[in-house]
């Protein structure tokens, strides 16, 4: 009984393979006898059992797309300017110089031409989603992990309060967390890194060290005098000249990086009066350290908000400048305001004066007060006019916290 079961079971195999053979034969024979020249093998057939497998010609499983060679080239171009900046923070933590070597126009153009103020505004409803009370514990203590938030600053420790993304990093701290120097005249206006202070010269601003941008590019033109309450410089002098408005007086500037793990918010710099908002929107290039090392005018390219009025010795002004996924920014005495719109004009701007007829004084601002938000790190500007004698406390690429001193008389 066993021989004649083991003799069936090779009769059902050998017809199997029989059945294979005559397959093969089939398909080798149609595609002689058509005479057709196929550019690509056409796909075998295999039958096992009662089940049927298609196999596809090498060719057609190699087969490069422009949407393949496009991603895999910007995510090595990506991964090797990450790298690069990795390198440079190295040698900074060294105490070596590190040589500025800027980009091409090339460079700055394939970068420009990514679609970042898409991504942005993706990024921004991203973060609106309201997510499971189950799931938001893992998901911000991963973000706590990887950018070293300290959440025992906040008011609220409590991980399962925040509903989205957006309320996480707009997180508000606790009053004793930030306390403001009273004793110099600037304060930071909020967490981050220095990457350039001091004066300004020849109508040139250091982004960083050796890498800078056009003054007027920057500001864009002067604002009516009438709502500066300035004295009108004359014609004749320079962009900086018409922005100092006492004799003796010198402009300064400093720059402060907010890193994504860094408080969002940021605040009054010191007592003074806003009395004018320029919006420039463009582009939304990241602005971190290696960046602004690698692409000059940076500053000019993106989107910023410029705040400008006085203070007691003259000409005040604080820029919010954008990035990549910081398309919103927020003034909240402003409600007019609305960033990274779809469209825009390149080299526009739009202004609005906080000055009426029924508000001769603008908007007055208290050192340590709240000014505004960004939806996540950025860069704050300063440029202002000072005596000669002004003094920053400060070294550049040193960690500050909102609240402690930037300079004094």
């Amino acid at each position: 009984m066993a021989a004649a079961m083991a003799q069936a079971g090779a009769c059902v195999l050998r017809r199997s393979s029989l059945l294979t053979s005559c397959n093969f034969l089939i398909h080798d024979n149609l595609f002689l006898k058509t005479g057709v020249l196929w550019k690509h093998p056409p796909s075998r057939t295999f039958f096992s059992d009662r089940k049927k497998f298609h196999t596809a010609s090498v060719g057609q499983v190699f087969r490069l797309r422009p949407f393949h060679v496009l991603v895999a080239t910007g995510g090595g171009y990506a991964g090797y300017r990450k790298y690069e900046d990795y390198k440079l923070e190295q040698l900074e933590k060294r105490g070596i110089e590190v040589p500025v070597k800027l980009a091409s126009e090339w460079e700055v153009a394939l970068y420009k031409s990514v679609p970042t103020r898409l991504l942005s505004r993706a990024w921004g409803r991203l973060n609106q989603v309201e997510l499971p009370t189950w799931l938001r514990k893992p998901v911000y203590s991963l973000y706590i992990w990887t950018f070293g938030v300290n959440m025992k600053e906040a008011a609220v420790e409590d991980l399962h309060h925040y509903r989205n993304l957006s309320e996480f990093f707009r997180r508000k701290l606790k009053p004793q967390a930030r306390p403001v120097c009273c004793m110099h005249s600037v304060i930071s206006p909020s967490d981050g890194k220095i990457l350039n202070f001091g004066q300004v010269k020849n109508c040139e601003v250091e982004q960083v060290k050796g890498v800078t941008y056009s003054l007027e590019s920057f500001l864009g033109p002067r604002v009516c005098t009438e709502e500066l309450h300035f004295s009108r410089a004359p014609s004749g002098n320079s962009f900086q000249q018409q922005l100092v408005t006492k004799e003796g007086n010198e402009l300064y500037h400093c720059v402060i990086y907010l890193a994504p793990g860094d408080y969002h918010c940021f605040h009054s710099p010191t007592d003074w009066r806003v009395s004018h908002r320029r919006h420039f929107p463009g582009s939304l290039m990241s602005v971190n350290p290696g960046v602004a090392r690698w692409i000059k005018e940076l500053f000019c390219h993106n989107e910023r908000v410029v705040l400008t009025g006085d203070w007691k010795h003259g000409f005040f002004s604080l820029t919010a400048v954008g990035a990549t996924n910081v398309g919103s920014i927020r003034i909240y005495f402003d409600q007019d305001l609305h960033t990274n719109s779809p469209s825009y004009s390149k080299g526009s701007y739009n202004d609005f004066s906080f000055i009426s007829n029924n508000n001769k004084e603008g908007i007055p601002m208290r050192k340590g007060e709240h000014l505004g938000e960004f939806n996540l790190g950025s860069t704050i500007v300063l440029i202002f006019e000072a005596p000669k004698d002004f003094k920053f406390h400060l070294k550049a690429g040193q960690k500050i916290r909102f609240g402690e001193a930037l300079g004094s008389l």
